[in-house]
């Protein structure tokens, strides 16, 4: 065996993805991603990712105001931006060593403060699926057979399957050939995590990621832009569309069919108690749209006279269901009970690939109650008997959801399934938990 043909599993190579030892390999070898890392994780743990950016010198996307709502695309950016950052310029020599690094990125950033941030987790898996992807071609950059690679990754899933080849009558050519294309049946034994094509040392891998990574970079660019060409499929002459609160996204696609001479009628619910609704209003009322701000106890009592409902997403769930802002959950209860469509404006990005085990508190987050009452109003003899609650987030049930608009296209919930296999691997569906 030809040391070149083995991979370098030395001292400068990552063996574990624990967050621990991830951040001792980056301390040693690469300082500067990792005081790059330390920056994104205070951001992140401030909530200070939703700010306006503007790349530096180095091509990393970098904060330099705050903005008044939370704004998921950006986050998403950020977090490419950081990540295609650390990929280009860390020294890994194979697709098993890149997705090992992934992997203790995204715990890293779980732990800090990712599970609140769905997107940063979800582009972390699209990343990983992309290294995937192109650690499984051939080295000339072609494609391995779908069904070949398929039949592989199977049977190496099965621990029966992996065996050593030292029981084998090999001839000296054929072991040749298999010790030069994979790593060494003791690196295998040891790893035995990923097929053998993924401990192959490929100095083009580095610069096809970029390209993969490059890709979604092109994706996330066009999402607001995709989503507004579908707006006057979803959005007819003379009807009344009823939203909640304050969204980017469904700002940017009522506006749009405004701009193509849709005459129509918004209703906008103030979303209590931060009142975004007045905000969105404000903002269709000077793009001309006629607009009316309702207070949310009147939800239920207008649903009768609204055509279509739209709302934005924290997160969409692998059933179909959605996580949006707290209070959606009731705009969708009175839709669905007076027979109105549902329908979700949403970038794929914010496809997760999990399911609500945890019904109503999936991931969701608790916040002072402070923000909604003031207490120092209630008896003393009331608070020792009841229990404040303030959630930022609601699930809103598959069933009660008509249609998710994205910039990929139209979808029902039924079909949000399908979707995870085109942008996760399942592998890496639960990486970070």
């Amino acid at each position: 065996m030809t040391a070149s043909s083995i991979p370098d599993l030395g001292s400068n190579s990552l063996s574990t993805s624990d967050p621990a030892a991830v951040r001792s390999w980056l301390s040693k070898h690469h300082p500067k991603q990792l005081a790059l890392l330390d920056k994104f994780e205070i951001e992140l743990r401030l909530g200070r990712l939703s700010s306006t950016t503007k790349a530096g010198p180095d091509g990393v996307i970098a904060a330099v105001g705050a903005t008044s709502t939370s704004d998921r695309l950006l986050v998403t950016r950020r977090t490419v931006g950081l990540l295609k950052h650390i990929i280009g310029a860390t020294r890994w020599k194979n697709g098993a060593q890149l997705l090992v690094l992934l992997r203790g990125l995204g715990r890293e950033l779980h732990e800090v403060g990712g599970f609140r941030e769905p997107v940063i987790e979800n582009i972390v898996r699209r990343v990983m699926a992309a290294v995937r992807e192109e650690a499984a071609g051939e080295p000339d950059g072609k494609a391995t057979d779908t069904g070949r690679l398929s039949l592989q990754s199977i049977l190496w899933a099965l621990p029966q399957h992996v065996k050593s080849p030292s029981n084998r009558s090999l001839s000296r050519t054929d072991s040749h050939q298999r010790q030069s294309s994979i790593a060494s049946e003791a690196d295998l034994e040891s790893t035995n995590e990923f097929p053998p094509a993924f401990y192959v040392n490929r100095p083009e891998l580095k610069q096809t990621v970029m390209e993969a990574i490059q890709e979604i970079v092109t994706e996330l660019e066009d999402v607001y832009g995709n989503i507004e060409d579908q707006a006057t499929n979803h959005i007819h002459a003379g009807e009344v569309i009823l939203t909640y609160g304050k969204s980017k996204t469904i700002e940017r696609f009522l506006i749009a069919a405004a701009e193509k001479k849709r005459t129509f009628q918004v209703v906008v619910c103030e979303d209590s108690p931060s009142f975004g609704g007045h905000e969105m209003a404000k903002s269709l009322a000077k793009a001309g749209i006629d607009t009316i701000v309702i207070h949310d106890s009147a939800i239920f009592a207008v649903m009768a006279r609204v055509n279509k409902v739209l709302l934005s997403a924290h997160a969409v769930l692998a059933n179909g269901g959605l996580v949006a802002s707290s209070g959606s959950n009731m705009v969708a209860l009175g839709a669905y009970n007076n027979a109105v469509p549902v329908v979700v404006i949403t970038g794929m990005f914010k496809l997760c690939p999990m399911f609500p085990h945890e019904g109503q508190d999936t991931l969701n987050d608790l916040v002072s109650p402070s923000k909604v009452m003031d207490i120092t109003e209630i008896k003393d003899d009331l608070l020792s008997s009841v229990e404040l609650i303030n959630p930022v987030h609601d699930y809103v049930k598959p069933e009660h959801v008509s249609l998710y608009v994205t910039n990929v296209g139209s979808f029902q919930p039924s079909y949000i399934y399908r979707l995870l296999a085109e942008y996760y691997h399942t592998d890496d569906w639960k990486s970070f938990e």
